[in-house]
């Protein structure tokens, strides 16, 4: 995943996304967006059940994983087999600069949407600027 950004928590999203691991059923395309205060994860999950699909956060991997499967009635004959089917598992590793403990998921139309906060402390935030005479310019 190719990120361009001078901000800090995305390059580090995106040194940290390059080892990704992956399933049997290939890897799960993903795209990661920077928003204000937060970063959203899309991932492609087309004809997957949601109620399949778990979203877990162990010390700071963010994990997901599914099960894509077909059934076939009595006289159908698969004749061609290119969509990935079976198990899948998509780790993405977190910056210490997310808020693990306020994630949110949700599926809709085939793409699986995780919300993730920035922590407060690692948010942009203005400096105010001292007027007059301070103890540390004095030094």
């Amino acid at each position: 995943m190719l990120l361009t950004s001078f901000d800090p928590i995305l390059k580090e999203l995106e040194q940290l996304t390059r080892h990704v691991l992956h399933g049997t059923a290939g890897m799960v395309p993903m795209d990661g967006i920077r928003r204000p205060g937060e970063v959203v994860l899309r991932f492609d999950v087309p004809g997957i059940d949601p109620g399949s699909i778990e979203v877990t956060v162990d010390r700071g991997i963010l994990t997901v994983s599914g099960k894509r499967e077909e059934t076939y009635d009595d006289g159908e004959r698969l004749f061609v087999d290119e969509r990935p089917k079976g198990a899948f598992m998509r780790r993405v590793y977190l910056p210490e600069h997310l808020d693990a403990d306020g994630i949110q998921a949700a599926c809709n139309n085939g793409v699986l949407v995780v919300r993730i906060p920035v922590l407060e402390q690692a948010q942009p935030r203005k400096v105010e600027i001292a007027k007059g005479e301070t103890p540390f310019l004095t030094k």
